[in-house]
């Protein structure tokens, strides 16, 4: 079976850290929330707080690093197949149809994959973040001119996009699961090498 060699060693990196990070927020964040007790709250709030400063410098990297390699250009959306993945998964994945978009270097995401992931990039993100530090700097929002805003509805904010992100973790995984074998995609992201079943691709 051939090997494609698609994802570099800072992408692998950067998945894996932000998964790190993410679900260090989510745990905290929902012991914060009061959903259970483990760390107690002054623990969990601290780890919250250096997960997200960790995961915001992680972003502000990446960003830099996908526009000076070109590789944003992989985030572009298109709707070339677009049809064929949306029938694909909603009926082909349960019918062991033929996947109908093939991984190259040029091209690591299929359509509903950028889609997806400009979404998160986008608006997820930028709205836990944003709310995240409006919330961790409370005190200074009169010195900020922001006294108009509530900390209900930015606490409310921060719970819902969190809950998006949670949302698609799980899609994220699920799907991660729908290669060749259920492993496959997620040994590519550790080795940076795609199987091709169909020995049709090559490595560019």
């Amino acid at each position: 079976m051939n090997r494609i060699y698609i994802f570099k060693r800072f992408e692998r990196f950067w998945h894996w850290s932000q998964a790190a990070l993410i679900f260090t927020m989510g745990g905290s964040g929902f012991e914060i929330h009061g959903t259970y007790e483990w760390l107690g709250y002054e623990t969990a709030q601290e780890v919250h707080t250096t997960a997200a400063w960790m995961l915001i410098w992680l972003w502000l990297f990446a960003f830099f690093w996908h526009f000076t390699t070109g590789e944003w250009r992989q985030y572009i959306p298109t709707t070339d197949k677009l049809i064929a993945m949306m029938k694909y998964y909603m009926s082909g994945i349960f019918t062991n149809a033929p996947h109908p978009f093939k991984v190259t270097r040029l091209s690591k995401h299929n359509p509903l994959q950028r889609l997806a992931y400009l979404f998160v990039q986008l608006i997820i993100n930028p709205v836990i973040w944003i709310s995240g530090l409006l919330y961790l700097y409370y005190s200074q929002w009169d010195a900020w001119g922001l006294d108009w805003l509530n900390l209900a509805d930015v606490a409310f904010v921060h719970l819902a996009a969190a809950f998006m992100m949670v949302l698609f973790v799980i899609a994220h995984i699920y799907l991660g699961t729908t290669g060749h074998t259920p492993l496959s995609h997620f040994k590519a992201m550790l080795t940076g090498y795609e199987d091709d079943p169909d020995e049709k691709n090559k490595a560019s």
